[in-house]
């Protein structure tokens, strides 16, 4: 940088030399080029994988998206591969999970960033980054060899309370072993919860001070202020931080392939079992060959979609919830 005086009383006016304008195009193309790293990765991934998985595609069509029966070792006639059971139980064990571990995830976050006092939030914090960093086997093993067990009982309580009720008797259904798309639900949920919790805790943190003080002086109790200053404010961060959740929870492998159960299943039972197409890849991909194989590439190819999917609408979502809370706001 430079300094120029058109005259001795002048102040003294900065101007940038032509090195700071090659920096700063330096770096937008740096920038620009990484964003489109990703973009590029992503792409491929995804051209090599159908490719892969095409032999699949073109012997079962458009029925190995709607076909719910997985026989690839038949005694006669032809294999088939259908991913909806497993869509399904990927679907129903992920809702669970962020059943159970938004609304824990939100009270933590806002308990450590509005009234944890301030020794005790480091410990919650490194207790949350250590859970996080936990290995997925392990969470497995303690829910095949505790968790399930110990759930049998209270699945068979539920049963009996809510079993002879129309609409829920479906879903509280008869119980067999704990392993279960419940089972992999709470599972997923433990393991989902500091990821959520982390990313909302620091999105809440970002919420400026004056606007809470703000609320708080216009006579807002801290509940008003965290419901009309808070949330608003981090709405879209929070569904960012249980986007990143559902893609952990739909993508998970070991965990839920011990205590889901590993049956090809559509119920609305809870307390059957079933499978997900992540760990019915890992289940059956050292014993594929051929088209066997190209079957479960593809339900790794449709598991990719969904969450693309998936993640397009919470966007879309957030757009729109935004605009209105900016217009009431306004």
């Amino acid at each position: 940088m430079t300094v120029t005086n058109k005259s001795p009383a002048a102040r003294p006016v900065l101007t940038r030399r032509g090195g700071s304008a090659v920096g700063d195009r330096v770096f937008s193309w740096w920038t620009l080029g990484t964003g489109l790293l990703v973009l590029a990765i992503l792409g491929l991934i995804l051209i090599t994988t159908v490719r892969e998985a095409w032999p699949a595609f073109d012997a079962m069509g458009l029925r190995f998206l709607t076909e719910r029966i997985w026989d690839p070792n038949p005694a006669t006639g032809d294999a088939i591969f259908g991913a909806l059971s497993f869509a399904y139980g990927t679907a129903v064990s992920s809702l669970i999970a962020l059943l159970f571990a938004v609304p824990v995830s939100v009270g933590i976050a806002l308990f450590l960033t509005e009234l944890a006092p301030r020794r005790l939030r480091g410990p919650a914090v490194t207790v949350i980054d250590l859970l996080a960093a936990v290995p997925s086997v392990v969470f497995g093993l303690w829910g095949i060899l505790v968790v399930a067990p110990a759930l049998v009982p209270v699945y068979q309580w539920m049963h009996d309370i809510l079993g002879g009720i129309p609409l829920l008797g479906r879903l509280f259904g008869p119980v067999g072993s704990g392993r279960n798309f419940m089972t992999a639900g709470l599972i997923l949920a433990i393991m989902v919860t500091p990821i959520i919790t982390s990313i909302t805790r620091e999105v809440f943190s970002t919420v400026p001070r004056a606007d809470k003080d703000a609320a708080l002086a216009l006579g807002a109790t801290r509940w008003e202020m965290i419901k009309g200053a808070v949330l608003p404010h981090s709405f879209g961060g929070v569904v960012g931080a249980v986007m990143l959740g559902l893609g952990r929870a739909m993508g998970e492998t070991i965990a839920v392939a011990l205590v889901i159960g590993g049956a090809t299943n559509i119920t609305a039972n809870m307390f059957a079992p079933g499978n997900s197409m992540a760990a019915v890849i890992v289940q059956q991909f050292g014993e594929s060959t051929g088209t066997f194989t190209a079957a479960l590439i593809g339900l790794g190819v449709v598991l990719f979609a969904m969450t693309v999917l998936i993640n397009v609408l919470a966007r879309s979502v957030v757009r729109r919830a935004e605009a209105r809370m900016k217009g009431s706001l306004a």
